[in-house]
């Protein structure tokens, strides 16, 4: 028999249940970089023991917000689903894409987005309690740049990177040492370079470094009008070099993990996904990212 009072304690628990819920939050954290974008996180309601961390960085003309709430970015329901751990990074600059092309940005420790992010990375995982070898990276557009150049300045950080149509690391530098300046030469796939020049690229953003690094799939559309898809190739090459592996793939799977795409493996850590038909960017793929990261 349905009851007032039963009413009434069922309207309770649901408001308490609204409360209760996880939410994206801004959270303050030590950042001893110049640079100063925003920390937001989110943390299910159900969280794995010594969770799993994703960093997810949002496009230009976005913001964490924004790119949380945007029902093409699947990570929110990844986090919900597995109870692992999400930072949302918000750029400070205008426009809000991210340094890509500043020396600071391009260097370890340099004071740019990259050692404010790293920075929030090592706060999540002390406030949080994240597994620290379970640490990922994801992004797409200028996010996907970022990812990128976060896989060149802190791969001791990162444990792997999916980005999607982004560019080469470093290939967005400014001759004027601009932040966040555009660079046409690379955007338009004009960027070329040999795969050891590429690798150079990211061994000099931390010279010295002889540690493992993150393994990277790298996804790009045929018809990205925005970042040509010639930057592609040239980031594949950048990563097998680093990798020391071949430029031809120890295997390819067709239409995989859609129809049109083309998915190549180049050994055991670099992983190119090729949208043919698809521009910029390319949707996220919620399964194919997290079991790369092992999610």
């Amino acid at each position: 028999m349905v009851t007032l009072t039963s009413i009434v304690t069922a309207a309770v628990a649901l408001m308490v249940g609204a409360v209760e819920a996880a939410q994206l939050t801004q959270v303050q954290y030590p950042n001893n970089a110049t640079s100063k974008p925003q920390m937001w996180i989110y943390v299910p309601d159900k969280v794995q023991p010594k969770p799993p961390l994703v960093v997810v960085i949002h496009s230009c003309q976005s913001t964490a917000q924004s790119y949380f709430q945007n029902s093409k970015i699947p990570w929110k329901k990844g986090s919900d689903q597995k109870g692992y751990v999400t930072v949302w990074p918000s750029s400070p600059h205008s426009g809000t894409c991210w340094d890509v092309s500043s020396k600071r940005s391009l260097s370890h420790n340099g004071g740019g987005d990259t050692q404010a992010i790293a920075n929030m990375i090592q706060y999540a995982g002390d406030r949080y309690g994240i597994d620290r070898e379970r640490v990922y990276v994801t992004g797409g557009s200028s996010g996907g740049m970022m990812s990128n150049v976060l896989a060149a300045t802190y791969p001791e950080l990162i444990k792997a990177v999916s980005l999607y149509s982004g560019v080469p690391a470093g290939c967005f530098v400014s001759s004027s040492g601009g932040v966040a300046a555009w660079n046409n030469t690379c955007s338009g796939g004009q960027s070329k370079a040999s795969a050891e020049a590429w690798g150079n690229v990211v061994r000099n953003m931390y010279p010295g470094y002889t540690g493992p690094r993150p393994k990277m799939q790298i996804w790009h559309g045929s018809a990205d009008g925005t970042l040509a898809p010639a930057n592609y190739g040239e980031t594949i090459k950048q990563w097998t070099n680093v990798f020391g592996v071949s430029q031809t793939p120890t295997s390819s799977i067709n239409n995989y993990p859609e129809r049109n795409y083309k998915t190549e493996n180049f050994g055991e850590f670099v992983q190119g996904i090729y949208a043919t038909g698809v521009g910029h960017s390319v949707p996220s793929n919620l399964t194919a990212s997290e079991a790369w990261f092992g999610l």
